[in-house]
This record gives C-alpha cells, structure tokens and sequence, in this order.
C-alpha cells in the first residue's frame, strides 16, 4: 500500500492529528465525529488482535481503517503476512469478481472462529454487492452470515464465520 510520504497509515494518522492541534477550525483535522470512532465495539475487535486487511483501494474509508488501527493498538497487515490473524476485514465491490473466491482466500490467514468483515459500498452506491450476492456465497465458501452493521458513510460489514477447528 501507498501511504505516500509516510510509512504506514498510522504515520498519515499521526501527521494528520499534529495538523489537527494547529488547525484554526473547531472540530477541524482528523477528530472523528461519526460512526467510525465506535467501531472497534461494532466489530467484536480489541487490543492486540491482528486483523488482516485484503481488497484495499482508493475508495477505502481510511478514517474507518484508522479508527480499527487505534482499537487493535497496532497496524493491519496485508495479504503477504503469512502467519495466523484474529480477523479479516475484506474490502469488496461488485466489480472485484467472485465474492465465493474472494472470501475463501480470506481464510488463508483466518485462525478457526476468527471473522471475516465483509465491506461492501452501502446500497445505492457504486458497485454495492446485493445482499442476496452475499447470502448465497457465504455457505458456498464454508462461512455463517452472523451480523451487519454500518460502518462509515459509505461502506457496511457483514460478519462471516469461519468454523472452528478442531482442537
């Protein structure tokens, strides 16, 4: 991922929140009012989880992407990260392809019982997944649909289970 000048996306938020103690607009800078700054709760997520991240582009909601950093008190690692994650949280559009092969290469990392977020743009924005789309591949690719919820303007989740594994 491209975070431009900076390392990671918490280097951006951390720059971002310094512009934010100088900015001459009250409730100005990266001070989040909406429903991101919750989202950790929503999500089942706390500190020291690894979540994984996989599907991000230019249309990501970064404020949500920062507000599950600051929860899990670490970064998300991407796809290349090869060892066990607590959660995944897929990006998805319905131009991606096939959501069954999307979501069972979600489970590569995926410990057994971790979740899967799917986030797809909400109903009525560009390449929103329908719901009858998510109903249908979920089982296919070995995972329960549990819950939704809203997460930022623009995006929703679906929570997907995978099975636990044996012990």
């Amino acid at each position: 991922m491209d975070y431009g000048p900076y390392t990671t996306l918490r280097d951006h938020r951390r720059s971002r929140d310094e512009e934010a103690l100088v900015s001459s607009t009250a409730g100005g800078g990266s001070t989040q009012t909406g429903p991101a700054n919750d989202v950790g709760g929503r999500l089942g997520l706390s500190a020291g989880m690894v979540v994984q991240e996989l599907g991000w582009d230019s249309d990501t909601d970064d404020e949500l992407r920062i507000a599950v950093e600051d929860v899990i008190d670490g970064d998300l690692v991407d796809g290349d990260y090869g060892n066990v994650v607590d959660a995944v949280l897929l990006w998805w559009r319905d131009e991606d392809g096939d959501l069954v092969d999307g979501l069972v290469d979600a489970l590569t990392d995926l410990v057994g019982g971790g979740s899967i977020w799917l986030l797809t743009p909400k109903v009525g924005r560009p390449n929103s997944v329908d719901a009858s789309e998510i109903a249908e591949a979920a089982p296919i690719a070995g995972l329960s649909q549990t819950t939704t919820a809203s997460v930022s303007k623009e995006w929703a989740a679906t929570r997907l289970v995978a099975p636990k594994t044996p012990a």
